[in-house]
């Protein structure tokens, strides 16, 4: 099981309409459920996302999988995730299921 953090933003807006936040949450939990993953989506609060993000992916047990297409996050966790998974592509396998 890995935990999976999910760039909110990122992920929701990678979609034509964009997905709601709340479709988005209720999506990733039931993937998590269905893959036996721990999905946590990740939004803004008090820092920003990308920064928790980065700091989850150093601070959590691997095996940790970071789900966005920024770049530069992309670039943050590399060394603390064992996979990195595209905003979008994930968003169309939530929409699949």
């Amino acid at each position: 099981m890995a935990t999976v953090l999910v760039d909110a933003e990122n992920v929701r807006r990678s979609l034509w309409p964009n997905m709601p936040g709340e479709e988005l949450v209720e999506r990733s939990a039931a993937w998590g459920e269905q893959e036996g993953h721990d999905v946590q989506v990740v939004w803004e609060g008090s820092e920003s996302g990308d920064d928790q993000i980065a700091r989850l992916a150093k601070e959590l047990e691997p095996p940790v999988w970071v789900v966005t297409s920024d770049r530069g996050l992309q670039d943050r966790v590399r060394d603390n995730a064992e996979r990195i998974i595209g905003g979008g592509s994930f968003a169309r396998e939530l929409r699949r299921t």
